[in-house]
């Protein structure tokens, strides 16, 4: 029988996912984090002769040549392999991440300037770790990054509090929090051991088409988004607030390639708002934010935040509170 010691590093690692809820637990048992605004990323470090590093989102999509610096600062991590899970994010200078900073930054070539908080280490030195209690995980990886370069930091918790931690998240802006049940074991797929509670209304949705521009805007006026329900896509409603200059421009040349002659939703908008609009082929996915649903299913004040390219678009469904 091959020792722990032995075992060789897997290839990749399906990540956990946090169950939606309306309010975090008050119980000493849970430890809570800050929800980060930025893309998940599985950190794979192996050494040889030199340190090979890759980097993958929490769909498996291979990110390593696009995060150079990145690679760079966990090649010197002190270990002979390791996984890490994590969020890269781009902060502000109040120490809030911001999604649209992020894409920004990616795009202009600066993905020196971004932050990888790990908060999981799923495996090190041979030893697969996700059996091991969150807090035991936790002070193993705060171990492994004590004293590492800026960009790689330690995603830190604090223990019990639920409510006064999300009351002090929502005083700040934030997203939200994630809370994670202090004993849990790292599981793969979404679970009830990690929550997340939001203080902001955001998710991801399909683009199915857009508008033409208006008075001084150039390349598209707003987009027309919807959600997964079964088999078909639902409309959700117009997205036309939350765009640069840059980002219109780059968002009409990903779009006009996957124009079609009809829309892809069940239930398509209608009458003079939509007039003109371009439909497209479902398959890119934007990050909104909103104050909320209407009765009707519709999105209250949408702002687009970016694209996201970690998440398929046969996986956007309405996301709603687990009670």
């Amino acid at each position: 029988m091959p020792t722990p010691a032995s075992k060789k590093l897997p290839e990749t690692f399906e990540v956990e996912l946090a169950t939606l809820v309306d309010a975090a637990p008050d119980s000493a048992s849970w430890i809570h984090e800050i929800k980060l605004d930025g893309y998940r990323l599985v950190a794979r470090v192996e050494r040889g002769r030199h340190a090979d590093v890759k980097l993958f989102t929490r769909n498996g999509i291979d990110w390593s040549e696009r995060v150079p610096t990145l690679r760079a600062a966990l090649a010197e991590l002190p270990v002979k392999s390791a996984a890490l899970d994590g969020e890269l994010c781009s902060m502000k200078p109040d120490g809030v991440s911001s999604f649209q900073d992020l894409q920004n930054a990616l795009s202009a070539g600066r993905e020196g300037a971004l932050i990888y908080f790990a908060f999981d280490l799923l495996w090190l030195d041979g030893e697969d770790l996700r059996p091991l209690p969150l807090l035991e995980r936790k002070a193993r990886l705060a171990e492994v990054l004590k004293g590492q370069k800026r960009n790689v930091r330690y995603s830190d918790h604090v223990v019990g509090d639920g409510p006064a931690f999300f009351a002090r998240a929502g005083e700040l802006k934030l997203e939200g929090i994630i809370s994670k049940r202090a004993e849990s074991v790292y599981k793969a797929g979404r679970t009830k051991d990690w929550l997340k509670v939001k203080c902001i209304a955001r998710q991801e949705f399909v683009i199915g088409g857009y508008t033409p521009p208006g008075g001084s805007r150039t390349h598209l006026g707003a987009l027309l988004v919807g959600v997964r329900e079964g088999k078909g896509l639902r409309y959700a409603g117009k997205v036309g607030t939350g765009f640069s200059q840059a980002s219109l421009r780059e968002l009409h040349a990903a779009l006009k390639p996957l124009e079609r002659d009809t829309p892809p939703f069940e239930n398509p908008p209608k009458g003079a708002p939509v007039r003109g609009a371009k439909w497209v082929e479902p398959t890119l996915v934007a990050e909104v934010a909103f104050t909320e649903f209407t009765s009707d299913g519709l999105l209250r004040h949408p702002s687009f935040q970016g694209l996201r390219e970690d998440k398929p678009a046969k996986a956007v469904i309405r996301e709603r509170p687990k009670k």
